[in-house]
């Protein structure tokens, strides 16, 4: 990458304006390798750059790419009405360089969410023409039975869907808990499901997109981490869902993994974790 003036690196990583940012550099908070940056004029090389603001470590990226363990009671929406929203969750410098949710939760489903200021790789992830799996645990209020579970991977029809909707893979995990598996992305889709079968979803928690796990990310809930390469491997490549037991996706092999990663490396960091405090 060529080199960047400091008050641009700053303001780019969401840190204010520009006029913002040089009052950042003036009063010494800024440095690198424990030496103060005080000249906004001053240029740096930005890829792989790490730096100090106010004693808090910072890694340069060009777009953010995030995982989060989404708690229950909180909107997906950059205007909540009635629950605190989601970018409440993250530093205020993401929020400054708009990062977004890809694609919702109900603010009553838990589990994983993505976020990113990169607007291709959000509407790549959220496009329904992908057919990105969706994997949930639903807790439901009636028994799972065999004939629920051939009732969605047969499909059911939505009110104002013109073709019934099916699920990829479904299966009983307990009594009263299912694991089912979606591409299609409606609108409540999970919950309208179970409905139309003659069930209700009491709770429902997304534990994987395609072949991202939140067990592999190993998140607590409300804890927020960047993504590293080979974890946009699994996302920008197409998933395949396993029909076996965890329902997770397969991983793709190492000469893929390598190729892909080649192509994301020059767009994050190291994907270091950086959880939410």
């Amino acid at each position: 990458m060529s080199l960047i003036a400091w008050d641009k690196l700053l303001h780019s990583q969401g840190f204010g304006t520009r006029k913002q940012c040089q009052g950042l550099l003036a009063s010494g908070v800024v440095s690198v390798g424990g030496e103060v940056v005080d000249n906004y004029c001053q240029t740096v090389e930005p890829q792989g750059l790490v730096f100090e603001v106010a004693g808090t470590v910072w890694e340069y990226r060009r777009h953010v790419y995030l995982a989060l363990n989404k708690p229950a009671n909180i909107e997906c929406s950059r205007k909540p009405s009635h629950h605190p929203g989601v970018l409440s969750l993250l530093p205020d410098q993401f929020r400054a360089r708009d990062v977004q949710p890809v694609g919702r939760l109900d603010h009553d489903t838990t589990g994983l969410l993505l976020l990113s200021d990169d607007g291709a790789f959000i509407h790549a992830q959220s496009s329904p023409k992908r057919q990105v799996p969706k994997v949930y645990v639903a807790v439901t209020h009636e028994p799972v039975t065999e004939a629920l579970v051939a009732m969605l991977s047969m499909g059911v029809k939505l009110h104002d869907e013109p073709f019934p909707l099916r699920a990829t893979h479904c299966r009983a995990i307990a009594e009263f808990e299912l694991e089912i598996v979606v591409e299609q992305g409606k609108y409540h889709q999970v919950k309208r499901m179970l409905a139309a079968a003659g069930n209700h979803c009491v709770a429902l928690r997304r534990v994987a997109i395609g072949d991202l796990s939140l067990q592999a990310l190993g998140l607590d809930n409300g804890q927020w981490r960047h993504l590293g390469e080979q974890e946009l491997v699994l996302l920008e490549l197409p998933a395949s869902v396993s029909h076996k037991c965890h329902g997770i996706g397969q991983r793709v092999t190492e000469q893929q993994d390598s190729r892909r990663a080649k192509q994301v490396r020059h767009r994050v960091g190291s994907g270091a974790p950086c959880f939410a405090k």
